[in-house]
């Protein structure tokens, strides 16, 4: 018996969250190219009965999202989740506004850091985490054209020394 209690007692749940890996659904690229991302957040997302279908499909596109904040709530705005294929006369509309999931305090945060002018948010990845649905939401500051063409030209000049290095 004591032997028994022994065993249970070292043998160890697996701990919240480590069930399965982040699968990444979508990731804005865009937004890595138009802004430069000060600060990142997880958030979840409300959703109707078959977007988290059309999600797991992969059939999402973030291109042209943004969240904006209303009566106290953020919203994500324009991002595109296509209905479920095998979905019926209920599908889901696919740009209606999708409520984001924060605490009360990090929604402050957000929304005193986005009334400063030039500041916007911006959804950089959707995925999901544990079976639910998450989207990672950067603080974003708009780029001039000159910063794009800026980072082409860095980001061209490192592949250039790295072919090099390579070639060695």
């Amino acid at each position: 018996m004591t032997k028994q209690l022994a065993k249970q007692a070292t043998t160890k749940k697996p701990a919240q969250g480590d069930g399965k890996p982040i699968q990444v659904i979508a990731v804005n690229r865009q937004a890595y190219h138009d802004y430069d991302v000060e600060r990142t957040v997880e958030a979840g997302i409300a959703l109707a009965g078959t977007e988290i279908k059309s999600i797991r499909a992969g059939k999402v596109n973030l291109r042209g999202a943004y969240a904006i904040g209303r009566n106290g709530e953020l919203w994500l705005e324009n991002m595109h989740i296509s209905p479920y294929e095998h979905g019926n006369i209920h599908n889901h509309d696919p740009l209606r506004p999708r409520k984001l999931l924060l605490h009360r305090r990090e929604i402050n945060q957000l929304l005193g850091k986005v009334s400063q002018k030039g500041m916007t948010l911006i959804p950089l990845k959707l995925y999901l985490k544990d079976g639910l649905a998450k989207i990672e939401l950067g603080l974003c500051r708009g780029r001039k054209l000159y910063d794009k063409r800026e980072a082409i030209a860095e980001r061209d000049a490192r592949r250039e020394m790295e072919r090099a290095l390579r070639r060695r």
